[in-house]
């Protein structure tokens, strides 16, 4: 059995979002590209997106700290701290209203 803290992730992935010229970082700590589960903490400075891009499976942010805001099409969902998304099964992007840190989960 494997044990990490998504605390100590989150911090560490807003830490590098907050030096890399993009405004983001991202550590995979389960599964892969080859794997049907990945999960990654990805670190987001404020107002810094993912740019839109095709749903790659179920997937779900969880919101670790910070606030973000998910958009497909038309719509908008907030999320803050604790709260679990469900990515559309749409094209869609991801903005950090604030320093983020969100753990992605996609199953192929």
């Amino acid at each position: 059995m494997e044990k990490k803290s998504l605390t100590a992730v989150a911090r560490q992935q807003l830490k590098l979002a907050a030096t890399a010229t993009s405004g983001r970082s991202s550590q995979t700590i389960f599964g892969g590209h080859a794997a049907s589960l990945r999960q990654t903490v990805v670190g987001l400075s404020a107002g810094q997106s993912l740019a839109e891009h095709d749903n790659a499976g179920d997937a779900t942010l969880l919101v670790l700290s910070g606030t973000l805001t998910l958009i497909s099409g038309g719509n908008e969902w907030k999320g803050s701290t604790g709260d679990l998304l469900v990515v559309p099964k749409a094209r869609h992007s991801v903005k950090a209203n604030e320093d983020v840190a969100f753990l992605l989960t996609v199953a192929k």
